[in-house]
């Protein structure tokens, strides 16, 4: 809900919930009267608590940042402003407690073969991918250990990586640019990060034979095309949970199909048990 509601521009410095509240509210286009009624408060009570004429209750301040479809740990920044403690926690992906995340995760990545799937924190790091993953980079010439992370906006981004191999390269880097930029609003580490990498030119072109826009892998003698779509885990309680994003590449075409059925059925029959 926040990737395509909240960070559409850089906040301005913001000290109080009050101003939090307003800057959030502002860039989603939304009214006083807008928030109340979707928040249940009254507009009068929401106007005295963006200008600070009022101090507002843990309740009220929890139900409109999530009205607002505020990040959790924006949400924690917001509540220390309002002189709150933060609610939420960052737990570590290998603490003992998000052993029902992990199962769930294995769950996916496998059911997905031979489809190419990966799973990105909050930086674009990736922390898992499955078996078709590697088969897909493996094909276009990029062999990176998954098993050691690799971050995904380098390796589309810098020469050598997997941008080098796309057919439409502009266009997935583009895209992936903007994607980020919005994720980095509320994210020093992730801004450091793209302020390091070459920025793509900006053009995206629609395309007119497709609905979405394809990732199309250049591999030897062929081209493979994949349309992408994104699960995260709802109902999330945990900052690390909440930024844990996995993709599928899915198959777009017969061709493609195909080619990754036979990549993984040829791996299996080696060494699937």
């Amino acid at each position: 809900m926040s990737d395509q509601r909240f960070h559409q521009k850089a906040l301005p410095p913001a000290t109080s919930a009050g101003q939090h509240l307003r800057h959030l509210r502002r860039q989603l286009g939304l009214s006083q009267l807008d928030l109340a009624l979707m928040a249940g408060v009254s507009q009068r009570h929401l106007s005295c608590v963006e200008t600070g004429r009022a101090q507002v209750s843990p309740g009220t301040l929890h139900a409109l940042l999530m009205t607002l479809g505020a990040p959790l740990d924006y949400c924690n920044e917001v509540f220390l402003a309002a002189g709150y403690a933060p609610r939420y926690n960052a737990t570590p992906l290998d603490a003992s407690a998000m052993g029902v995340v992990h199962t769930a995760i294995e769950h996916i990545l496998q059911a997905n073969n031979p489809a190419p799937t990966i799973v990105m924190d909050r930086n674009w790091d990736i922390t898992a991918a499955n078996v078709s993953t590697g088969l897909l980079l493996a094909m276009a010439g990029v062999e990176p250990d998954l098993t050691s992370g690799i971050n995904l906006l380098e390796t589309l981004l810098c020469p050598d990586g997997l941008g080098d191999r796309l057919v439409n390269a502009q266009e997935i880097r583009a895209a992936a640019w903007q994607r980020a930029a919005r994720d980095s609003i509320s994210n020093p580490t992730l801004a450091k990060r793209l302020s390091s990498l070459p920025r793509p030119g900006m053009a995206l072109h629609a395309e007119t034979a497709n609905p979405l826009l394809l990732t199309r892998v250049r591999i030897p003698g062929s081209e493979l095309s994949f349309l992408s779509t994104f699960t995260t885990f709802g109902l999330p309680l945990d900052i690390t949970v909440e930024s844990l994003r996995i993709e599928h590449l899915i198959p777009a075409d017969q061709s493609t199909r195909q080619t990754m059925m036979q990549a993984f059925d040829a791996w299996n029959a080696q060494y699937g048990d």
